[in-house]
């Protein structure tokens, strides 16, 4: 399988990225297709997107550029905070110069004058390689059509999400809006009624947001074609797919895969499989879809659907046969507990009665009462929420106390975990020579988002 995200050998200058197969190629190509017929590229491709969704890249791109005249902005969503993600942040050091030519691709076919990057602070080296790539991009002329704006923002989960992401940049904290941001997008003025705003341009700012991996496959399609990227992966999920595998794995560990490579063999070619005499119990797909047990499934969007999960931004935690579920269950429902907002009083209400019921049953001292409750409030907690967290909070715990409900029946007759062993989420702070490091400050960190004193 041909590698074309992550090269062998990182890319350190314009000139090494100038000399590679697209470098300034794709966004000459875009200047002569015009916008519409990039559009038509993209779209022609398959390209989905790559943060989770897997919305078709093309008809987000037409959706914002036949939005309502006036201002339209384009931003590259590298806020990366999904536990067990780590794709984006090994993108932005292997080639960051991809990353910002497909987003200048992105501009001008939705007719966006001026662009975000918007990362956390936290991730000193991304920050570092992306604004030099950006500069050295525009002392090339290669950034000339647009302004080039880098945002540093908060570690908060929810930075991530689309909304809050547009809250961040205009200077608030991660709070998700009411409407996406095809629809209300960046410096609009206060919708409210409809989409007629009451004061300024009175245009809702249609705004564009992809993720780093979307956009960085976006050179690529420019200069190869179309057909060339649906020479890879499967009918409705073409490509390559940058891969992250942590948890119970011998190596934790990013790569390049070609969509539609089973499960299976993707744990084992990117993080070396399991340790010896250990077998796969559970993958949970990040924190965001339901937990599956078949590793002969194809890594593309269908091959999940069709298990009742989601590919989502292709960042897996894998658990071997020790692996208790109840913890699992509990350590997952508490982060999205801590991250959850609070606009929604469902959303942290609910995740924080799962969550406190699954602590109970963990540790031995739960009854059917508990059961009940979190029964209770996966029937309540997405009642009107404003993003997808709360989603999260249901679809995970409801799937593994569906698949693993004889663990949750051993914890309450036995009253003590009958697999004993530490599970800590990977909420990764770094990722390197076969090694994970977790981020140590989600331990401590409260419902309000501050933290308790290390």
């Amino acid at each position: 399988m041909a590698s074309y995200l992550l090269p062998s050998e990182p890319i350190g200058s314009i000139d090494e990225y100038l000399a590679t197969d697209i470098g300034g190629l794709g966004l000459a190509r875009a200047r002569e297709l015009g916008a519409e017929g990039t559009i038509d590229l993209i779209s022609a491709s398959g390209l989905r997107g790559r943060g989770g969704a897997g919305f078709p890249t093309g008809r987000k791109w037409r959706s914002v550029a036949s939005g309502p005249a006036g201002t339209r902005y384009a931003v590259c969503n590298a806020a990366e905070g999904e536990p067990a993600t780590f794709k984006d942040r090994a993108l932005m050091r292997a080639n960051p110069y991809q990353m910002v030519e497909g987003l200048l691709i992105a501009a001008l076919a939705v007719g966006a004058r001026e662009v975000f990057i918007a990362l956390k602070a936290s991730f000193t080296e991304e920050v570092e390689r992306v604004t030099r790539a950006v500069q050295e991009m525009q002392e090339a002329g290669i950034a000339s059509d647009c302004t080039v704006n880098i945002v540093q923002g908060p570690d908060e989960y929810l930075f991530g999400e689309e909304k809050a992401l547009l809250e961040v940049i205009e200077g608030r904290p991660p709070l998700p809006r009411l409407f996406p941001p095809y629809e209300h997008g960046l410096f609009a003025s206060d919708i409210v009624t409809g989409w007629e705003a009451t004061q300024g341009t009175r245009s809702p700012n249609p705004t564009l947001v992809n993720n780093v991996e979307t956009l960085s496959s976006v050179p690529h399609i420019l200069v190869h074609g179309a057909d060339w990227f649906r020479s890879m992966g499967t009918e409705a999920s073409p490509g390559n797919v940058v891969a992250t595998v942590v948890g119970d794995v011998v190596a934790p560990d990013v790569g390049e895969v070609e969509l539609g490579t089973p499960l299976g063999a993707v744990v084992d070619a990117v993080a070396s499989g399991v340790g010896a005499g250990r077998q796969v119990k559970a993958v949970m797909p990040g924190v965001a879809a339901p937990v599956v047990t078949d590793l002969s499934i194809p890594l593309s969007y269908e091959g999940f659907e069709a298990v009742g999960s989601a590919m989502g931004a292709a960042g897996y935690t894998v658990l071997d046969d020790t692996a208790c579920m109840v913890k699992v269950a509990h350590e997952m429902s508490r982060f999205l507990y801590v991250e959850s907002c609070g606009q929604c009083p469902p959303c942290k209400l609910g995740s924080e009665a799962i969550t406190a019921a699954l602590a109970r049953i963990e540790a031995g001292e739960g009854d059917q009462s508990d059961i009940d409750e979190i029964d209770h409030w996966l029937g309540r907690v997405t009642d009107g929420n404003r993003c997808y967290l709360a989603i999260q909070e249901r679809l995970v715990v409801a799937s593994i106390i569906e698949r693993f409900g004889h663990e949750f029946s051993e914890h309450l007759t036995v009253g003590a975990c009958p697999r004993p062993r530490p599970f800590e989420l990977p909420k990764l702070a770094d990722l390197r020579g076969g090694k994970a490091f977790y981020d140590e400050a989600q331990r401590r960190k409260r419902p309000d988002w501050t933290y308790e004193p290390a």
